[in-house]
């Protein structure tokens, strides 16, 4: 089993893969499912997005197929979430905080991968939007809800304005580590806000 590398890159994999399945487990444990439904809600989560930007890029086998670390990771990951939830006062508030976290992390890692395909700036904000959400689709439409992008939550416009913040900085030539700090904590506060405040997209009806 190779070893991860503690690259801030893959500092920021790792944390989205951790954050998305504790978002995964706990949906999965508000739902009542077992032990082993818990486990499948956490890994859909986690690779979800992940799965769909490999595919539409063309870089296969995907990036939990290369390595057992990330399998690993999430199977820890919601185990641990199994164990320790009687600890934890609220489920959804853990749930909302771990879900933005793991889309401020995943949408950087969506843009990364765009850029390494020499993809236009466009389509690289796409592909992290894809990355951040798509695990949360599938998450939601596994537990027969309705899945929060497509809600009045503001949920993909935090992944567009942080990887449109990553571009931006990148452009202007800021430090790789702290532009990527800024654009996670970019898209977490964007969650965090719009939802204290109640501050959501303009309804057609």
């Amino acid at each position: 089993m190779v070893p991860f590398e503690f690259t801030v890159g893959e500092i920021i994999t790792i944390g989205g893969t951790f954050s998305f399945a504790v978002s995964g487990a706990f949906a999965a444990m508000q739902k009542r499912l077992d032990a082993f439904g818990v486990l499948i809600i956490a890994f859909a989560t986690s690779v979800g997005g992940g799965t769909l930007r490999d595919i539409l890029v063309g870089d296969t086998p995907v990036f939990w197929l290369k390595s057992a670390n990330y399998s690993l990771l999430i199977l820890v990951t919601a185990i641990s979430a199994m164990v320790f939830w009687k600890k934890i006062k609220s489920l959804k508030i853990t749930l909302f905080l771990f879900d933005s976290l793991g889309l401020g992390f995943f949408t950087i890692v969506g843009i990364q991968k765009g850029l390494a395909f020499d993809l236009s700036p466009g389509i690289c904000v796409a592909l992290g939007t894809v990355t951040g959400c798509f695990g949360g689709i599938i998450r939601d439409i596994l537990l027969n809800n309705i899945p929060l992008i497509f809600r009045k939550e503001i949920y993909a416009t935090a992944c567009i304005i942080g990887g449109l913040v990553y571009l931006t900085l990148r452009y202007f030539g800021v430090d790789e580590t702290l532009l990527k700090v800024v654009s996670v904590s970019v898209v977490f506060l964007i969650r965090i806000i719009a939802v204290k405040f109640n501050l959501t997209l303009p309804r057609i009806y």
